[in-house]
């Protein structure tokens, strides 16, 4: 008998590595996504310091979180023998790589909004200091309960702030953190004239809807795997992400009237919204969050870059800030018993967890990036930026006329 327990927890123990590693793997792949949806955005002299940018982001992302951001959060450390890290089949190791792939997924989505005119090298730094300290600091009280928020509302409306895959805690506090890199940096050169919005026209459709297609897939490595083990997996999450995705890409066509740019940002509008309470919402209540989350984007991309004069380049803010909001607000809406869902949320908990997740992207943003900018700078120079960041940066453009 004691054979075949061990057998069965042997069993149990390698199905949840594999498992939880699978995910991890899908949300790597997401970083293409970012990637490819940037590529196509920006103007070809750029897109080189896109692939450029997600790829040194994502490294520097890895040590910063390795090494300080994930102790803060959980409390763990590796620094220990291998021996030791390995137990369970290295579950604890795939784990960080899985929530590594969140962490990392903050930069990325910085990385579209400040676009074109950022230095390269102090994107770098930013991003250490982002994913060591601030992203951290949010993640540990929201998903390891540090410093007694969820306790106290716990005991005080009932429950906690329900995050299931991170609308506030990833989306929300990237587009936030971005917002505050893109009012420090300014707009783009020639953007704006006497007043008016000057079109850029994104260089590759293609890419940029390759981009939107790569992370739609991997979103559901994103949502589903963050069960984080086999018997708490569920499929409601699954068609809860599908009908959010379908509900944002309707919403976005008919609010962007056939834009391809709002078209295929509209179902990541969605799934940015749904992440909070896929595991909670009816799938009619999912489809009507990210109807809602498709058309929020439309409007507010549209308002930031035209009557705000926000040059934010991808509309992060809009995407997974905004929508990221609405996700943690339809949370506590649409995962209420009474319009279908499961139950065990309030609506008073997540407000107050995404005001706070506002809070601290917005303080952390002005923090990190307002030092850099009166210490080093964050600007290319206006003779780099004409050039563009592919040249000026890389000494290389994006195709070869040869």
């Amino acid at each position: 008998m004691e054979n075949m327990q061990s057998a069965v927890d042997n069993l149990v123990h390698s199905s949840n590595t594999l498992f939880i590693l699978l995910g991890a793997v899908m949300v790597l792949a997401m970083h293409a996504g970012f990637a490819f949806l940037e590529v196509g955005t920006v103007r070809q002299k750029n897109q080189v310091n896109a692939l450029s940018k997600i790829l040194s982001d994502f490294a520097v992302s890895t040590l910063a979180y390795f090494f300080v951001g994930y102790w803060i959060s959980y409390g763990v450390t590796f620094l220990q023998p291998a021996a030791a890290l390995n137990v369970d089949h290295g579950y604890s190791l795939v784990k960080f790589f899985f929530l590594l792939t969140f962490a990392a997924a903050i930069p990325a989505i910085i990385s579209g909004g400040i676009a074109e005119r950022a230095r390269f090298s102090l994107q770098l730094c930013a991003t250490v200091l982002i994913v060591a300290f601030v992203y951290p600091f949010f993640e540990g009280v929201v998903w390891n309960g540090n410093f007694g928020l969820q306790a106290w509302l716990q005991a005080r409306f009932g429950a906690g702030f329900h995050d299931f895959a991170g609308s506030v805690v990833v989306h929300a506090m990237g587009g936030w953190l971005a917002l505050a890199a893109v009012l420090l940096l300014g707009p783009r050169n020639g953007r704006y004239r006497d007043g008016r919005l000057v079109a850029f026209a994104p260089s590759s459709i293609p890419f940029l809807a390759l981009g939107s297609w790569i992370l739609i897939v991997g979103w559901f490595g994103f949502n589903v795997m963050s069960a984080q083990t086999l018997p708490a997996v569920s499929g409601l999450v699954a068609i809860n992400s599908l009908m959010a995705m379908v509900g944002g890409t309707v919403a976005a066509l008919v609010v962007g009237r056939n834009d391809p740019g709002f078209l295929h940002n509209g179902p990541l509008a969605g799934l940015v919204a749904i992440c909070a309470g896929s595991d909670l919402m009816h799938p009619i209540g999912a489809l009507v969050t990210g109807a809602i989350a498709g058309a929020l984007f439309v409007w507010c991309f549209t308002a930031a870059q035209g009557k705000w004069k926000i040059d934010d380049v991808l509309g992060v803010w809009p995407l997974h800030g905004l929508c990221g909001v609405w996700g943690g607000i339809a949370c506590g809406i649409f995962g209420q018993s009474a319009l279908g869902g499961l139950g065990g949320v309030s609506l008073i908990s997540q407000l107050i967890g995404t005001t706070l997740g506002i809070v601290v992207a917005l303080c952390g943003g002005f923090a990190v990036y307002g030092a850099i900018k009166v210490v080093l700078g964050l600007r290319l120079t206006q003779e780099q930026e004409y050039y563009g960041a592919d040249l000026s940066i890389h000494k290389i453009g994006a195709v070869s006329q040869d």
